[in-house]
């Protein structure tokens, strides 16, 4: 199982260091280049929770497999016309968004996946999602490294890596793992789409400060590394493998604090509250910096890498809110559409970055930090531990 976040992972990660190659050998522009990377996710964005309710209806593994089959196909896509095709621009759009779907299709039934092996054994749960989220942070620290040693030998070795990931992970999951049958009937389609809009109608509040967090950290993540990736090439001449390490040092920044708050909070939702206060602030008071130090690297990374921990922090935390707030028969649902609601920051991040980052990346990064503070204000408006955790028990609501 961990395999497939790590897959999916590197899926999308893993070019992001590739793109300035990709905008030379293809001769497309930079807004061009961001849309290899946004097509994956504006097909994951829409097809998340169709997946989650097809995995509930016809079987959890019946939907992965074909789902990291259409991963491998579009790698293979992807890669073959990069190779072979004189203009191959629209045959890797074609091949990223067949991924998306890949993606859409398998990341998020892992939760649930998880629930339905181990439903009562809560220490087996527990040990199982640290694995998958160990696996998914090892892959945002990977992939940067892997994704430009790949492209050193061949520019779009990368495509074709995705497929034999792919490939690994299908052979895993269809030999060693064996998904127990449905014992209750599914909802049916009318009925989920009435059960959603109850829940969103009694909790929709927080909820959607929660979904519009997972936008925003996101957007931010993927604009700072878009632009991380084009400026080390252009202000600082690091190119390949060495490229690769620097990029990885802001997400092993992220990805330890991810790590550590995950352990610390232990479902306390006022140190939780207290947490995300703090780390907003961080973001907003570092992001900022981020245009004005690009020229000086190591100025540049302590920036990105302190906006990272921020990141780090609030991410595990929001997945805790998703994962303690709702009840057990609710979260496949709720925790599908936070998916959806964090690929759409993944998609709008390198595009909007591109725009703005040769005329208005100062201007781009303060607005960054004033949303931010926004958002701070509307957290602490709307999520309410210290009032309600008494009733969490009783209600499955943080807020």
């Amino acid at each position: 199982m961990a395999s497939i976040p790590l897959v999916m992972t590197l899926g999308n990660s893993m070019l992001i260091p590739v793109l300035p190659i990709f905008e030379k050998k293809v001769g497309i522009s930079s807004f061009q280049s961001s849309m290899i990377i946004t097509s994956y996710s504006l097909a994951a964005i829409f097809l998340i929770p169709v997946a989650g309710y097809l995995s509930d209806r016809l079987g959890r593994k019946i939907v992965i497999l074909p789902s990291l089959i259409l991963a491998l196909i579009g790698g293979l896509i992807a890669g073959y016309a990069s190779w072979k095709v004189a203009d191959p621009f629209n045959w890797i759009m074609i091949g990223r968004v067949l991924q998306g779907i890949g993606a859409a299709g398998a990341t998020p039934i892992i939760l649930p996946l998880v629930g339905d092996l181990y439903k009562d054994d809560d220490e087996k749960t527990s040990s199982c999602l640290g694995i998958i989220e160990t696996s998914n942070t090892f892959g945002k620290v990977l992939s940067p490294i892997l994704g430009a040693a790949f492209a050193a030998f061949l520019w779009f070795l990368p495509f074709f890596s995705i497929s034999f990931f792919s490939l690994i992970s299908i052979v895993l999951v269809f030999f060693f793992i064996k998904a127990p049958k449905d014992k209750e009937e599914p909802l049916k389609f009318k009925e989920f789409v009435q059960h959603t809009k109850k829940i969103f109608k009694n909790e929709g509040k927080w909820l959607y400060t929660v979904f519009l967090l997972g936008v925003y950290l996101m957007l931010i993540l993927f604009a700072v590394l878009f632009f991380l990736s084009d400026n080390l090439e252009k202000a600082h001449q690091l190119n390949g493998v060495k490229k690769g390490f620097v990029l990885a040092i802001p997400l092993f920044a992220l990805c330890t604090a991810s790590f550590v708050t995950g352990k610390l909070i232990k479902g306390n939702l006022t140190f939780m509250k207290k947490l995300t206060i703090i780390s907003l602030i961080l973001i907003a008071g570092s992001v900022v910096f981020t245009g004005f130090v690009k020229e000086q690297l190591w100025l540049l990374l302590v920036v990105t890498s302190v906006t990272g921990i921020g990141i780090g922090i609030v991410l595990p935390i929001l997945d805790a809110m998703i994962t303690e707030g709702i009840e057990k028969e609710e979260r496949g649902t709720i925790s599908s559409f936070y998916s959806s609601s964090r690929f759409i920051g993944v998609a709008l991040g390198p595009p909007a970055m591109s725009l703005v980052m040769k005329n208005y990346l100062n201007v781009s990064y303060i607005t960054a930090s004033v949303l931010s503070l926004l958002l701070l204000f509307l957290f602490m408006k709307m999520i309410h531990p210290e009032k309600e955790e008494s009733k969490t028990k009783a209600q499955g609501s943080p807020a």
